[in-house]
């Protein structure tokens, strides 16, 4: 293992705490008949999907069954989204569909999760999945002058994707992105521990941990709101061994380790956040930004907490959208002198 992966595992492993308002894989093997509540919520995905102008492929790569969406023209720019820890592709369903008219976005479920299948022994830690989305990467030909982003986990993916990926990554955009901070100071990073309270486990719980979560959740329908629920329900326990490992992990790793990763970073890169975030606080916006070569200032969103995809999709794509379209013509700077974005 070189020295990145070595730093990223231990950071990241620390990192994964993240327990996101979204949709766990409804058709396992261990439960492959769909309820009413699981239908009803994979008819409302698939219109979504199409109202955003995203189909849902499968590709085999190796020993992993990979689900995505996909969007846009292949002869434009590839934009990859990922989705945060406990999430999905349908996270980013929304912002998407401001980006499919220019760009060919591919919206990977990560292994396990979503509807991806990984075999049962599958190293889930971080650098072993960057590993895996780079050979997906790789399989479907988009792997030259990526434009990666990613929410919360997903932008720590995205950052060691970027960091040990150079000459390929065209661009970064970290939208509240986890990490190991200094400035970290809300409950959640200074005691994993207390991640255990947005975990639903009962009938109830969905409006209060939604609204920790979320400054300003998008409304559903009560059918909609019950069958996410009920999913969300059935995951708590391995939530809770998850935050477990997390806690002890916490206990050893430093900001030092998140550190030198984001240094190796050459992407110009954009730094959005929830000014409300309740899971990191805005301040390490500023932190994150000081150890990247080329960040811009970061943007940050009144009224929005953790989730600015869902809750700011438009917002979030209104930034996107100029800084990828100045970047697409940048030149990499390992290979030139370093062109500044301004």
């Amino acid at each position: 293992m070189t020295q990145t992966r070595k730093y990223f595992s231990h950071f990241v492993t620390a990192m994964g705490i993240l327990i996101t308002m979204s949709l766990p894989n409804v058709a396992s093997a261990k439960n492959p008949q769909l309820s009413p509540e699981q239908i009803t919520l994979q008819n409302f995905l698939q219109q979504e999907r199409e109202d955003c102008g995203l189909k849902t492929k499968t590709l085999k790569v190796g020993d992993i069954f990979w689900s995505y969406n996909e969007g846009g023209s292949s002869q434009k720019p590839t934009v990859l989204l990922i989705h945060g820890f406990g999430g999905n592709r349908d996270n980013w369903n929304r912002v998407a569909s401001y980006l499919t008219p220019n760009y060919h976005v591919i919206v990977p479920d990560l292994p396990i999760y979503g509807d991806t299948k990984v075999p049962s022994n599958f190293d889930i830690a971080v650098p072993n999945v960057t590993s895996s989305l780079r050979q997906f990467a790789e399989a479907i030909d988009i792997e030259n002058k990526l434009n990666i982003a990613g929410h919360s986990l997903g932008g720590s993916i995205a950052t060691l994707y970027a960091a040990q990926y150079p000459f390929d990554t065209q661009s970064l955009f970290l939208l509240n992105s986890a990490g190991i901070y200094k400035k970290a100071n809300t409950p959640y990073t200074r005691d994993p521990h207390f991640l255990k309270h947005i975990i639903m486990s009962k009938p109830g719980d969905y409006d209060e941990v939604r609204h920790e979560i979320m400054q300003n959740p998008p409304k559903l329908s009560p059918e909609l709101k019950h069958a996410k629920e009920q999913l969300l329900i059935a995951q708590s326990g391995i939530n809770n061994l998850v935050i477990e490992q997390i806690s002890t992990l916490n206990r050893i790793y430093t900001p030092e380790t998140f550190a030198r990763i984001t240094r190796n970073v050459e992407a110009p890169t954009l730094i959005l956040w929830g000014k409300q975030d309740k899971i990191f606080n805005v301040e390490v916006a500023d932190e994150l930004k000081s150890l990247l070569k080329r960040a811009e200032a970061p943007v940050i969103l009144n009224n929005v907490g953790h989730m600015p995809l869902l809750e700011a999709d438009k917002q979030v794509a209104n930034y996107y959208l100029p800084f990828l379209a100045k970047t697409q013509n940048l030149k990499n700077p390992l290979a030139d002198q370093l062109i500044p974005l301004h």
